[in-house]
């Protein structure tokens, strides 16, 4: 808006029309939604215009009788602070209300009235209603400006409603200080000095638990800088913030607040902070204790749930086996009663033979002698040939001799548990090569080249490092560069002390020898000759598993029958096991061991241990065992029950035929008239799209074929549901898992009997063979059922691929039923999508039949809504304006003052004519 327009009476009746928008609670709201209206309201407060300046301050009183409207108003002077450049807010009402031109011209005591009637609006209403130290705050603003003198100037106008203002003004006024007295128990505190209201400060707090935090105020106070451009502004700020402390309240800041502040939040933590810390640093010391029982308590649960694993794992395999033993007893129980039965029939077949024998031979007597009687040869004639024809027959098909004895009864059943070792052998028999440890020159018996050429390399005088190179074995230097090169003579031309100087094995110590003279003490020297690396990381998981050399050799003995090496710590010890050159070099200075650092001893003491890395790897094992069993098992049953189901499944073949018929009939010439498919194609269905909508595919429409048709088809998941973990199961992974088992059940066999033949368990430390023995009887058994599991599941597999035309070898589990999950994962994909195509499409029928409808109900609605407002919110916004203007608004709490005024006075009457009396 131009100069001019702002100082014409349109710029009036812009306003005008304004409160006559505002009349309506809908305007109000507009009003008070906009981010800026209230500010553009305000900037009118520039013109020049008095009637202009008169509206503004009109409609800003009034919006500070409206809810939400005070908070509005003060930001909104705010703003205009900023837009008119005055150094502090209200500065532009309190100097047009103390203007003394035509101080008695009418448009000028309608001016001062409405700035009057806006100042008690904003102090009395908005969060002044109950908020004394707002209303304090607000009028010490205006104090602070001189408004006070401009009132006593304002009381020769001898106008009624300015007059009416003034009074509410400093009756509130009075009430307010004498509250603000009261709480410091004055009459009146002196807020115009600063002296004044020190020493009530300090006297207040002198003897409180706060004064030193007073002290610490005034004391950083003193601190800030004085004289420089930007003093001011530091001042300004740390007056806002603690006004923004005072006033908050939980509502949140009734006037303009500087910081994002939660004063209560804060208030509350600080006044717990000291309370906090203790509290803190107890429960961090019980912290520390809950850690230690924690760490014990899950030893004792770990070894708990271990031996509890191993208990119920060996109950449940002593029932397999009892069961199994039981149903081959009864099975023997039949198979003796059978040979009882075949022994009793060969015994008659015996006699009759044996008699049938004694006949011939009489009848071969009879023959010799050339006569026998007649009733020999009636006998003979029939019973003769029987028996023969019965001989023959037995001998044919029995394959018994009859003649011969009785066959030896069969071998007992062979042995339940093939992984349980034979007896021992005599400990006098010599152990194979592979055994008996290693050879001469620390190389295993029997090795190429064993006995090695001694070259002439002179000693060193102290322990040096390794050099971590490859040897080349002795058998492979023939017709080599190396058969040339004779490094001997190379030594004459070394400085060999030099060398032992740089390269000791001994670690050199921080500092200089002269350093260490001064300080009179020597400190030890490290030994160290294994890599640097491997040295450090083997510290570092020595640190991390926090047991001695002599602890940990003791749970390797005894096979942690304690439960203190984590499966994961095991695992790393498996990469720290001594090498045949490490185990070599340290023995060299097994002399020295006190010398040698952490990673070396440990290494030396762990090589002293027989079979430690064998030891090692079977505790691991035995570790590892039931994780290993719970992951391969679940595998092998998943597959064997998809194989089971998708062959069994009725379900399915109706859907495969439905499936057939779609093809054969969309399809022409050699692609038609299959008899059967891929069962890969089942997910290339959805790769055919409608021809009416892109978003149909042949699979929607199959979903919804079978869902309108063959609803009994959409059981099918449940009917193969198997296929969804069958399809995450590799097959060469799970042989491979499979070998590990069963070659670890092996190693730990080849172990046990190495132990056994050097008489096991002569030491009462040593548990390996105990445990080991028993831990072998129970997880040979479980591997070799799940191993018959296995096979099984193979076959199972197999017949399943034939049965739907693939071939056996050519086709994993996880690509097989992985097409099946696959086609159910896209097929209840397809379900969904109708059933929300259906929704969207009875959506659209509703919305479109009751749209006309609905639309005419609701302009008759808002019709009858607007006549209805417009006749009862008539004038609001003016009758607001009016009160505002004449001080009606005010009146009850006039009255209210009055009478306490009146009270006040009576009851100090009172107390004088009591006086005088007693005087």
């Amino acid at each position: 808006m131009d100069y001019k327009t702002a100082q014409s009476p349109i710029h009036t009746s812009v306003l005008g029309c304004l409160k006559a928008l505002m009349n309506s609670t809908e305007g109000r709201t507009h009003v008070l939604a906009h981010p800026s209206a209230m500010d553009i309201i305000a900037q009118s407060l520039r013109t020049e215009n008095l009637k202009t300046k008169t509206a503004v301050l009109e409609i800003l009183g009034a919006m500070c009788l409206v809810p939400g409207g005070h908070k509005k108003v003060l930001d909104a002077m705010v703003h205009f602070q900023r837009y008119a450049s005055e150094r502090t807010r209200f500065q532009t009402l309190i100097s047009d209300l103390g203007c003394s031109a035509n101080e008695y011209c009418d448009d000028i005591i309608s001016l001062k009235t409405a700035i009057m009637s806006f100042i008690n609006a904003a102090l009395k209403y908005g969060a002044g209603q109950t908020h004394l130290e707002f209303r304090l705050h607000l009028r010490y603003e205006l104090l602070m400006l001189g408004i006070q003198p401009v009132i006593d100037k304002l009381r020769d106008c001898g106008n009624a409603t300015l007059d009416r203002h003034l009074d509410f003004f400093e009756m509130v006024r009075t009430e307010d200080e004498r509250q603000l007295g009261k709480k410091f128990d004055m009459n009146h505190v002196d807020t115009k000095s600063a002296s004044a209201m020190f020493e009530l400060l300090k006297k207040k707090m002198g003897l409180h638990a706060v004064y030193p935090h007073f002290l610490s105020i005034l004391f950083h106070l003193l601190q800030l800088p004085f004289g420089q451009q930007r003093c001011t502004q530091y001042w300004q700020l740390i007056d806002r913030i603690i006004q923004q402390v005072t006033l908050q309240t939980k509502e949140g800041d009734p006037d303009v607040s500087p910081l994002e502040l939660d004063v209560k939040k804060l208030v509350k933590q600080l006044a717990n902070e000291m309370a906090m810390k203790e509290v803190h640093q107890k429960i961090r010391d019980v912290q520390k204790e809950n850690d230690e029982l924690v760490a014990k308590l899950a030893k004792r649960d770990r070894e708990c749930e271990v031996k509890s694993e191993e208990k119920e794992e060996l109950m449940q395999t002593l029932n397999k086996i009892k069961a199994k033993l039981e149903k081959e007893t009864l099975a023997a129980f039949d198979a003796k009663a059978q040979l009882a039965e075949m022994t009793a029939r060969i015994n008659e077949l015996q006699q009759m033979v044996e008699l049938e024998r004694s006949e011939r031979m009489k009848l071969e007597i009879a023959v010799k002698m050339g006569s026998y009687p007649d009733d020999t040869k009636v006998g003979l004639s029939s019973s003769a040939l029987m028996f023969s024809g019965l001989n023959s027959l037995n001998q044919k098909n029995l394959g018994v001799d009859i003649a011969a004895p009785a066959p030896p009864p069969p071998p007992p059943p062979p042995s339940l548990n093939p992984y349980i070792p034979c007896p021992p052998p005599s400990c006098g028999v010599p152990l194979p090569p592979a055994m008996s440890g290693r050879g001469p020159g620390g190389m295993p018996a029997g090795f190429p080249g064993a006995a090695v050429r001694k070259k002439n390399i002179p000693e060193s005088v102290q322990p040096l490092k390794s050099f971590n190179w490859s040897k080349l074995p002795d058998n492979k230097v023939k017709d080599t560069i190396w058969t040339d090169i004779d490094e001997v003579k190379v030594y004459k031309a070394l400085d060999l002390d030099d060398f032992e100087r740089n390269f000791s094995a001994y670690q050199r110590q921080e500092g200089s020898d002269n350093d260490i003279f001064n300080k009179g003490s020597v400190k030890t020297r490290e030994l160290s000759v294994i890599d640097g690396r491997r040295a450090q990381n083997c510290t570092i998981l020595l640190s991390k598993l926090k047991m001695t050399n002599q602890e940990l050799a003791k749970a390797v003995m005894n096979v942690d029958a304690q439960e203190d090496i984590p499966k994961d710590m095991c695992e790393q010890l498996l990469k720290f096991v001594p090498t045949v050159e490490e185990v070599q070099m340290l023995g060299d200075h097994e002399h020295e061991i006190d010398q040698m650092a952490k990673a070396d001893r440990f290494l030396f003491e762990m090589s002293r241990i027989d079979h430690y890395d064998q030891r090692l790897k079977a505790l691991y094992y035995k570790k590892k065992f039931h994780e290993r069993m719970s992951d391969a098992k679940p595998r092998v049953e998943a597959v064997l029950e998809a194989s089971k189901n998708v062959s069994k499944s009725c379900h399915l073949r109706k859907l495969l035929e439905i499936v057939l018929a779609f093809g054969n009939y969309m399809n022409r010439g050699q692609r038609g008239n299959a008899a059967g498919f891929r069962i890969a194609s089942l997910n290339k269905i959805i790769d055919t799209k409608s021809s009416l909508n892109k978003k149909v595919t042949l699979l929607h429409y199959l979903a919804e074929v079978i869902e309108l048709r063959f609803p009994e088809l959409l059981d099918l998941e449940s009917e193969i549901i198997s296929v969804r973990e069958a399809a995450k199961v590799n097959l060469t992974d799970l042989e491979m898992d499979m070998n590990v088992l069963k070659n670890g059940l092996q190693e730990i066999e080849k172990e046990v009997e190495y132990h056994r033949s050097k008489g096991g368990n002569t030491l009462s430390a040593d548990k390996f063979v105990s445990v080991m023995h028993d831990f072998m009887s129970v997880a040979a058994y479980n591997f070799s059922e799940l191993e018959d599991q296995m096979t099984e599941m193979r076959e199972k597999f197999e017949k399943s691929l034939k049965l739907f035309g693939e071939e056996p070898r050519q086709m994993q589990p996880d690509e097989f039923f992985g097409i099946f999950d696959l086609f159910l994962s896209s097929f209840g994909e397809a379900k969904a999508d109708n059933d929300r195509f259906r929704r969207q499409k009875e959506e659209e029928e509703k919305r479109q039949k009751l749209e006309s409808q609905m639309k005419a109900e609701k302009e008759a609605k808002e019709k009858l809504r607007r006549d209805k407002k417009g006749s009862e919110e008539k004038g609001e916004f003016d009758d607001l304006i009016s009160a505002l203007r004449t001080g009606e608004v005010f009146g009850e709490d006039i009255a209210k003052l009055k009478r306490t005024r009146r009270r006040k006075g009576a009851t100090e009457a009172t107390r004088e004519r009591v006086c005088i009396m007693q005087a």
